[in-house]
């Protein structure tokens, strides 16, 4: 299914905090504090084209954040409105993410999340990520992972 990803206008950081506080909300008290992605600058990531969205009737319903790196591209953040959970939304953002790495010419893409959200872990596991390696840092234990691109 085709989505509508687009590039993240200043409008539409409403709704990416929107987003991101339903999508990491429940894990604050696993992690006893907020997520990094609920701390970041929505509207310099916008600036700096960072963001892109997927809005049905005009509103955000999910967000990519991607980041270019000498050696790879960083998926910064991916976050879905918890009622579309289930419906392959996070599925597309993965597989489109991988486009623009393969766009950008990067053979790796990279991300991290909390060592706390299992079920994160497992789910990249399972889309071909592999951890490479562990570390706290801003106060959060994080696990990094990256997948070698075709």
């Amino acid at each position: 299914m085709d989505w509508g990803l687009r590039l993240a206008t200043l409008d539409d950081v409403p709704g990416i905090e929107r987003v991101v506080e339903a999508a990491y909300f429940p894990y604050i008290a696993r992690i006893g504090r907020k997520p990094g992605p609920m701390l970041d600058d929505y509207v310099a990531l916008v600036h700096e084209q960072r963001v892109h969205v997927v809005a049905i009737e005009g509103e955000v319903q999910a967000l990519l954040v991607l980041i270019a790196q000498a050696d790879a591209l960083l998926l910064d953040n991916i976050a879905v409105a918890p009622t579309l959970h289930g419906k392959g939304l996070g599925r597309f953002l993965l597989a489109a993410a991988e486009r623009f790495a393969l766009d950008g010419a990067h053979r790796r893409i990279r991300l991290y999340t909390n060592e706390a959200m299992t079920e994160n872990i497992a789910l990249y596991s399972r889309y071909g990520y592999v951890e490479t390696h562990r570390a706290e840092e801003k106060g959060l234990r994080r696990v990094y992972m990256e997948k070698a691109l075709p």
